[in-house]
């Protein structure tokens, strides 16, 4: 596995590089900009690019614009987008129309190292990994009358771990339940949400982040 990292911190690019490098992940690239980011993910085409959201020159959100940039030309090379708060436009914006290949993380998450390592591989590998802050909010500002709120407290845990990109297995694990367990309630959730379920897992995390998407911000 081959990654970019894209941060204008030196310190926390070159910790960023040795925690992928000691995982067995490749690092081709570093960038301290959103322009260079891009030179080298064109050249190296990486299964994955870290990068921040907010990069030189601007500190805004040119990394954010680098990311986009780089899922629309390079659609194999997973996108990991890290932010010091909670921007929730900005991980809609970066969703777009498909949440294949794309996390979005706050850097505390770093800390974690084991979690923050299988976010990596998930994205670089064509899943998602959405932070559970950002979850929460996009759970917590639904529409009136929204189906979510048909569901059980046991399915909205389930629900807000597979928008987080986590496996049956996983999910499992978290609960404290059998894997059959949770397969009832992904398709209790699936029938109430009105949304056609899946064979693939990962196609039925797709399926509810497109329904996340779908509920306007209040």
């Amino acid at each position: 596995m081959r990654a970019v990292i894209a941060e204008d911190s030196v310190l926390l690019r070159e910790g960023l590089t040795r925690l992928l490098t000691e995982a067995g992940i490749e690092v081709v690239g570093q960038a301290g900009d959103a322009d260079d980011l891009l030179r080298k993910t064109r050249a190296h085409k990486p299964d994955v690019v870290v990068t921040d959201i907010r990069m030189p020159p601007g500190q805004s959100d040119e990394g954010l614009r680098a990311a986009q940039t780089i899922r629309a030309e390079l659609p194999g090379t997973g996108v990991l987008v890290l932010s010091q708060y909670v921007e929730e436009g900005y991980a809609m914006e970066l969703l777009g129309e498909s949440a294949e290949g794309v996390g979005y993380l706050l850097k505390d998450r770093i800390a974690d190292v084991e979690r923050f390592l299988d976010a990596v591989k998930r994205v670089a590998e064509g899943g998602s990994a959405l932070d559970p802050e950002v979850v929460s909010h996009m759970l917590g500002r639904r529409r009136r009358e929204d189906p979510v709120d048909d569901l059980t407290p046991r399915e909205r845990e389930v629900l807000e771990l597979m928008a987080e990109g986590r496996s049956n297995h996983a999910i499992a694990e978290q609960l404290v339940v059998t894997e059959r367990a949770v397969e009832k309630h992904v398709t209790s959730i699936f029938g109430k949400l009105g949304l056609a379920s899946q064979p693939d897992n990962h196609r039925r995390v797709l399926a509810v982040l497109a329904y996340l998407k779908s509920s306007p911000n209040r």
